[in-house]
């Protein structure tokens, strides 16, 4: 099931707020959010309940074990035992086959490359219980003693197959005392809609027109169609996954759990560096407290350190070269920034924005094409290096009816709604009043063009599902 669902708008979420308001005991309300969280998952692939629930229990118990014995050799077992389950669960279903195919290639040999359906979200909630593991040994938080609990942590339906990765210390508290908060449940709403409207509306829309310039026939495709595309690309997986993330984050604020932030409006960045730490802030976190500050950070072989991280990065998102080599494109950008790009452009002023926006867009033709010769047959188009045209009267008739819906998405990427609350901060409560009012109204119609939307059309994906 997705949130960009009629079944999950209509009736999925209705009735699971519905019953979680009636009853007034966290414990039953967890219950609830259990029952829901693994109906939800179970909704297209039952038999990978089992796989969440198995994973679940065997951290929970590995924690139940580092917590015994803190500061012992069992300790230690427990941790690396959980690790090797963990990657190793990791590794069979999502990149045992591009192993194989690639020991094939280099050696001529023909090993049967496995096939494995993956598991939704497998790679957001194995991060969630590994990292409670971790954070057990390294006494940031006691192991949690009741199993159901740790299950609802990890299966909580708002960030189970789409993140943001939601760490246990975070969240630890209010498994057991959240209280609703109706200014919240208020706020939730509006970052609710919010997310789905981007979603529906822009990464939907981005989304099809994308695909007639990046999965056509390329002996067709000019210079100015080929950026078009990669530009309609960029806006397609920044709206469908920071819209999954604002529904999941208003989510938890409408029944009292708050998750941290997983997108700060990337494409204001000014540098490689400063992208992600806008850009999936959930993963880059988990990367930097667990791989890259553990291995010595900025203090030692920090340039070593930064190509295993991004090598990781890149990896994390899919079995395929194509996903390493972006990983290692934004690591090398990241790189020659600590080395000594940074300080170029930080005297470049709004350049620094145009260069930031140019190398994501680059990226995204490396995260798009897990097919390595198209890839070059579209970068040879990208810059020029074919006999085709610049520019074709098709593309200038999509650009000019497709005018407003760009100027709004361009817009939807700026962080507008921050400069309106500053503006509102020192008004008067009748301007205040009537902001609130003007707030309600743009839920009901981003809901209500969201759901007709849903209604009339099919094309509908989510990139994340695969990762």
């Amino acid at each position: 099931m997705v949130f960009a669902s009629l079944v999950f708008l209509c009736l999925f979420l209705p009735l699971n707020l519905l019953l979680y308001y009636v009853f007034k005991n966290n414990i039953y309300r967890n219950i609830l959010l259990i029952v829901f969280s693994l109906f939800f998952y179970a909704w297209g692939e039952p038999v990978w309940v089992s796989l969440l629930i198995f994973t679940t229990f065997i951290d929970y118990f590995n924690a139940i074990v580092v917590d015994k014995f803190r500061g012992r050799i069992w300790a230690k077992v427990a941790v690396i035992s959980s690790l090797i389950f963990n990657l190793g669960i990791l590794m069979a279903f999502k990149y045992s086959g591009f192993i194989y195919e690639n020991i094939n290639a280099v050696f001529g040999t023909t090993f049967q490359i496995p096939q494995f359906s993956l598991p939704i979200g497998i790679s957001f909630y194995t991060f969630q219980s590994v990292s409670y593991v971790l954070d057990v040994y390294r006494g940031e938080v006691p192991a949690q003693k009741q199993y159901y609990k740790f299950l609802l942590f990890v299966s909580l339906f708002h960030q189970l197959v789409a993140g943001p990765i939601v760490r246990y210390v975070d969240i630890a508290a209010e498994i057991d005392n959240r209280k609703i908060k109706w200014d919240e449940v208020s706020q939730g709403i509006t970052r609710f809609c919010t997310g789905l409207f981007k979603k529906v509306f822009f990464a939907n829309t981005a989304g099809e027109l994308a695909t007639k310039y990046l999965d056509g026939d390329f002996s067709h495709l000019t210079t100015a169609g080929a950026w078009t595309g990669l530009f309609l690309f960029s806006l397609q997986i920044y709206f469908d996954f920071s819209g999954y993330s604002d529904m999941a984050i208003g989510m938890g604020k409408m029944i009292g759990f708050h998750y941290h932030e997983n997108f700060r409006f990337p494409y204001v960045s000014r540098s490689a560096t400063e992208f992600w730490r806008r850009w999936h802030i959930s993963l880059g976190s988990f990367f930097r407290d667990y791989v890259y500050i553990p291995m010595g950070g900025n203090q030692k072989r920090m340039y070593f350190n930064l190509l295993v991280v991004w090598f990781l990065t890149g990896l994390w998102h899919g079995a395929s070269w194509n996903f390493i080599l972006w990983g290692l494109y934004f690591g090398f950008f990241i790189a020659i920034e600590k080395l000594f790009l940074q300080k170029i452009l930080g005297k470049i002023g709004f350049l620094s924005n145009l260069y930031l926006i140019l190398v994501a867009m680059i990226g995204w033709a490396l995260f798009y094409y897990t097919d390595l010769h198209r890839l070059y047959d579209f970068s040879r188009i990208l810059i020029g290096q074919t006999q085709l045209q610049f520019y074709d009267l098709e593309l200038q008739i999509t650009l000019g009816s497709n005018f407003i819906w760009i100027l709004f998405a361009i817009l939807f990427c700026m962080p507008l709604k921050n400069v309106m609350q500053s503006f509102l901060e020192h008004r008067s409560t009748s301007i205040k009043n009537l902001a609130i009012s003007a707030e309600v109204l743009l839920n009901v119609l981003m809901l209500v063009v969201s759901v007709s939307l849903l209604v009339g059309k099919s094309y509908n994906p989510f990139l994340y599902f695969r990762f």
